[in-house]
């Protein structure tokens, strides 16, 4: 698990991005992996991502099947790269359809928030490695044709860590 400070820095490190790329493993294929886009609904992060799916949807089946998920997001216009792995469940709790309702969500259920075909993907973090580069477009070419000339040293792009159990 990650410290406080730790779920912070990945929350900023997410928050704008918003959308992530939620991976699961298809039903009928042992070794078939599939991504599909997601939008976060939450204002914090606490080791639980939140979003919104349909109970009929092929993600839900396959998360009934093997709770094991991984959720990626990037921005690659400020060198942001975040990989999370965690366990999913669908939930029909209510506060949480009421906590996070909102248009976007109402966008996708005609019959609002009270369809019976609503429920919250709960996503709970277990472990996870972000990669962060302060360095623009220009320092970064630098490190590339640096080590490819010199050919002993790897090209120095950011930061990478990571986090959780293993």
């Amino acid at each position: 698990m990650s410290s406080p400070e730790h779920k912070q820095l990945i929350w900023n490190l997410i928050k704008d991005i918003k959308v992530g790329m939620l991976v699961t493993k298809e039903l009928n294929d042992e070794d078939g992996l599939r991504a599909r886009p997601m939008s976060l609904v939450q204002d914090a992060y606490d080791g639980t991502l939140y979003f919104f799916t349909s109970k009929t949807d092929a993600k839900a089946f396959e998360i009934a099947q093997d709770k094991d998920v991984c959720l990626t997001f990037s921005n690659p216009k400020d060198n942001v790269y975040v990989s999370l792995t965690g366990k999913a469940k669908l939930s029909e709790k209510r506060d949480l359809i009421d906590q996070y309702w909102n248009k976007w969500v109402a966008a996708w259920f005609k019959n609002g928030k009270d369809d019976p075909d609503v429920a919250i993907l709960e996503v709970k973090i277990s472990k996870g490695e972000h990669w962060d580069s302060t360095n623009n477009k220009l320092v970064q070419l630098f490190e590339v044709t640096k080590s490819n000339i010199f050919e002993s040293s790897t090209p120095n792009l950011g930061e990478s860590k990571k986090f959780g159990t293993e």
